[in-house]
């Protein structure tokens, strides 16, 4: 059976101080490091969180921004490309008027060159034919 002598409130009170020194020396401190790591965790995962909020707001910004820019670089090539046909088929058109013009000069001359080559033939057929019959005379 249990006895009760003085041994057990000694030991009793031995057990209540030791408890209550290392509550101050010990449990305290531990408790404080305890409740300042959670706090710096949170603090660190809050933090954490925000930046991966601000990191997607960040993106979505990002990929509206390149959509928009996609969108005005496809209206100036369109609107260049346009520009570019309707100034393709300027050039054309004046060079066929150039081509045009320049076939009409040369035809042109042609004819002159062709009426002048004509006159000059009639010209050794009239002096050919007179000699043929000059000769054909004397014969």
């Amino acid at each position: 059976m249990l006895e009760l002598n003085k041994w057990f409130f000694v030991l009793a009170v031995n057990f209540l101080v030791l408890f209550f020194i290392l509550n101050i020396v010990l449990f305290k401190p531990l408790l404080k490091i305890f409740t300042d790591r959670e706090d710096t965790v949170k603090g660190a995962l809050d933090a954490a969180k925000e930046m991966s909020s601000k990191r997607e707001e960040g993106i979505s910004r990002l990929n509206s921004e390149l959509a928009e820019s996609r969108s005005k670089a496809k209206e100036i090539f369109e609107a260049l490309k346009a520009e570019g046909v309707n100034k393709q088929k300027e050039e054309l058109s004046a060079a066929e008027k150039e081509a045009g013009a320049m076939i009409e000069q040369a035809k042109t001359q042609i004819r002159a060159e062709a009426e002048k080559a004509r006159q000059a033939l009639k010209a050794d057929v009239d002096k050919f034919s007179d000699e043929i019959v000059g000769k054909l005379v004397k014969a």
